[in-house]
C-alpha cells in the first residue's frame, strides 16, 4: 500500500479550509427552543418574583403553592439541571440541586447567587425571555460537535453525488475480523464495502486547536495498522481544517503512517479509487 512523500504533506496542508461553517453553524433555536419550552411553564410561574420587594415571603408563598417550580433555578445562572453540579456549603461539599429541597434552601441560593438582586432590581421582566437568552449562550458549547456534523453532512452529500452506496455510523461488532480491535467497541463515521475491499472511514473538521487534535492522529496512527493488516479491509481519514496547523507535526506523523488520508480537496483522489 502506497504511503505519502513530504512533497503530498505540504500540499496537503496548504489545501486545509479554513473553515466549514455556515450561518446555521452558530445556534441551533429548535433545541433551544425545545429546551425553554419544557421548562416554560414554571419560568412563568417564577415570574411572580421579578419587581418583589418582599422577596423572602414572596419566595415562602410560592413555595407553599407550588414547590417544584423551583427545579429549574439552575438554569437561572446558567447550569443545567443534568450538569449535577457541585458547591462548597459550610465546608461540606452538596449538590445545587439539593438546596431545593427546602424554602430554606431556595432562600439560600437566590441570595447568595445573587438572583435576589437580580428579581428586585426590575430589569427583567419575564424569565422564559431569560432563559432563552441564557439557552443561547450554552449552546455556543455545541459548536465543535456541530462542526463535525457538518464535515459528516459534506462527506456524505460528496459520496451522494457520486452514487456511491454507504452506511453511517457502523460498530466494529458488525465486522468478526475486527475483533482483533480489541474488547472496546469502535464506531466508524462511514463504511463503504466494494467487491474487493471494505473501507473504514473516520471523518472530522477541526478549525481550532486543542489536544484533541494530538489524541486523534496518535490514535488513528495505531488504529490504521491493525485494520490494513487485514485482508480485504483499509482505513480511511477524511479530515480537514486549519486548527491543524497548530498540531502540524502530529498530523506529519498520522500523514506518513496511514496511506489513505484526504482532505475536502483530495477526497476526489478516493472517490476515484471508489469508482
Amino acid at each position: 500500500m502506497k504511503h505519502h512523500t513530504e512533497q503530498e504533506f505540504i500540499t496537503f496542508i496548504s489545501q486545509l479550509k479554513e473553515t466549514n461553517a455556515t450561518l446555521n453553524f452558530f445556534c441551533d433555536f429548535n433545541k433551544i427552543s425545545d429546551n425553554v419550552s419544557a421548562i416554560e411553564l414554571k419560568l412563568n410561574q417564577l415570574n411572580y418574583l421579578l419587581g418583589k420587594d418582599d422577596l423572602n415571603n414572596c419566595i415562602k408563598l410560592l413555595w407553599e403553592e407550588n414547590k417544584n417550580v423551583f427545579d429549574v433555578l439552575e438554569i437561572l445562572i446558567a447550569v443545567r439541571k443534568t450538569d449535577n453540579k457541585k458547591v462548597i456549603d459550610n465546608n461540606e461539599v452538596i449538590k445545587i440541586s439539593s438546596l431545593f429541597r427546602s424554602v430554606e434552601g431556595v432562600l439560600k441560593f437566590i441570595h447568595e447567587t445573587g438572583l435576589d438582586e437580580v428579581f428586585k432590581s426590575k430589569k427583567i421582566k419575564n424569565l422564559v425571555d431569560y432563559v432563552f437568552g441564557i439557552e443561547t449562550g450554552l449552546d455556543t458549547n455545541a459548536r465543535k460537535n456541530r462542526s463535525g456534523h457538518i464535515m459528516e453532512n459534506t462527506v456524505a452529500s460528496i459520496f451522494d453525488s457520486h452514487n456511491i452506496p454507504y452506511r453511517q455510523e457502523v460498530y466494529s461488532s458488525d465486522y468478526p475480523e475486527l475483533s482483533i480491535l480489541g474488547e472496546d467497541e469502535k464506531r466508524f463515521d462511514f463504511v463503504i464495502e466494494t467487491k474487493n475491499k471494505t473501507y473504514l472511514i473516520e471523518v472530522n473538521f477541526y478549525s481550532g486547536g486543542g489536544s484533541k487534535l494530538n489524541e486523534t492522529a496518535r490514535a488513528y496512527t495505531e488504529l490504521a495498522p491493525k485494520i490494513n493488516a487485514l485482508n480485504n479491509f483499509e482505513f480511511v481519514w477524511i479530515t480537514d481544517g486549519q486548527g491543524w496547523l497548530s498540531a502540524k507535526n502530529k498530523l506529519e506523523e498520522a500523514f506518513y503512517a496511514i496511506p489513505s488520508v484526504f482532505n475536502l480537496t483530495s477526497i476526489n483522489d478516493f472517490i476515484n479509487k471508489i469508482i
